[in-house]
């Protein structure tokens, strides 16, 4: 972040609001749906609840929320600069909590 100088401050880490990046990462259509979803207390930064859209959210920071009618845990890896590709989008974090086969899938033998 620039100072009153216009300078960076080496000594800010770089955040971003959390419904723009739960948006750039392609976790909901709109900026709108994930600002409700935070404003609703439905999402946690680090095991805090959250309820402000602009909250920020930086590298390392560990994000569970609803979507849909699975709970994600996910860690932020980098902050984008654009919503582009789903490529692109998942390059942003880490998914801590894989899908898991159903129940009905047989796995293979070991």
């Amino acid at each position: 972040m620039a100072g009153p100088g216009g300078r960076p401050n080496p000594n800010v880490e770089p955040k971003l609001r959390l419904d723009k990046w739960l948006w750039q990462a392609r976790f909901f259509k709109s900026r709108a749906l994930a600002a409700d979803l935070v404003e609703s207390g439905h999402c946690r930064i680090n095991g805090n609840r959250i309820q402000k859209a602009g909250h920020g959210v930086g590298p390392g920071d560990v994000l569970t929320f609803a979507q849909g009618d699975r709970i994600r845990v996910i860690r932020v890896v980098t902050l984008g600069l654009r919503r582009g590709p789903a490529a692109e989008a998942q390059a942003l974090y880490l998914d801590l909590d894989p899908i898991s086969p159903p129940d009905n899938v047989a796995t293979p033998l070991e």
